[in-house]
């Protein structure tokens, strides 16, 4: 049996991303006009076209403004992951927010899917040592597993020396989570990003293809894989007066991305987190404090 890589999308639009949370404010939000939606669709697809089932992790926002397409993406036998309700960094947040919202939004995903819904991923990965708490709140809500920490160093995320294939967390209160890590790979000694979204469009694509097939250790280990439907949109409109880093994370080579895309689903294979999760022996379990302090990566 080949091994199967979890394919991830971010259901978000690009208003919302973390980029230009200075000149877009939440309140404007229905301000600007919603591609989400057509882009989702481009995806599935795409994904229908290569039969493949693929896990989304949709933002309430989203969801309740656009209920169909979440039945759709049920519909076509794809898994429907939390991203949250309102995509703010979660550190910014208090504990009493990040549970109303994440429930909140866990309760519509349930709702619209008439199925559990027990994965989570954090928007802009922002489960970091400053918000560990989040992982207690999560286990509390009914999530068993969560892909929010990136064991790299980033300004906005990042638990650098973290584990880099799944294993098990053990919260405060002694519930267990199983963490799907995003894809990084050793190079020189450096955990290098090979996950996808803004790294995916900087690379070459054979970079990208060399990273996630050195992090897989020659097809040895699950890796997981992050897109989000705007990534796939060069006509989207162009923010104004965000910082020339904000637009150059944003915008470079969104004409790219989808070509690349159908190549990534051709070179390697993927599923759906549970499939992949599935298939690997996790050995690794971690207490929530141990995550507080410098692990050597696994």
């Amino acid at each position: 049996m080949s091994l199967t890589h979890a394919m991830t999308v971010d259901v978000e639009d690009y208003f919302h991303v973390a980029a230009f949370n200075k000149v877009i404010k939440q309140e404007e939000w229905d301000q600007w006009p919603c591609r989400v939606e057509a882009n989702t669709h481009r995806l599935l697809q795409l994904f229908a076209d290569a039969d493949i089932k693929i896990t989304f992790f949709i933002l309430g926002w989203v969801a309740e403004r656009y209920p169909e397409l979440v039945k759709t993406i049920r519909a076509q036998g794809h898994e429907i992951a939390s991203h949250g309700y309102s995509h703010q960094l979660i550190y910014k947040q208090d504990q009493k927010v990040f549970r109303e919202e994440t429930g909140k939004s866990k309760q519509i995903l349930e709702d619209l899917g008439q199925a559990p819904v027990v994965g989570y991923r954090a928007a802009s990965y922002s489960i970091t040592r400053k918000s560990l708490w989040a992982l207690d709140t999560l286990a509390e809500l009914g999530f068993t597993w969560d892909s929010s920490i990136f064991p790299t160093r980033h300004d906005n995320y990042g638990i650098p020396g973290s584990p880099e294939e799944p294993y098990k967390i053990i919260t405060t209160n002694g519930a267990v989570l199983t963490e799907f890590p995003l894809t990084t790979a050793k190079v020189f000694g450096q955990s290098v990003p090979a996950a996808g979204g803004g790294y995916f469009r900087q690379y070459p694509y054979a970079l990208s293809r060399w990273l996630f097939e050195r992090a897989s250790l020659n097809q040895t280990k699950p890796q997981i894989f992050y897109l989000h439907p705007w990534e796939i949109d060069p006509d989207q409109p162009r923010v104004p007066n965000a910082s020339w880093f904000s637009n150059f994370r944003h915008y470079t080579n969104l004409k790219r991305c989808l070509p690349r895309l159908e190549r990534m689903i051709e070179d390697f294979q993927f599923g759906t987190i549970s499939q992949s999760l599935g298939s690997v022996n996790i050995t690794k379990t971690l207490n929530i404090t141990d995550l507080a302090e410098d692990q050597k990566a696994a």
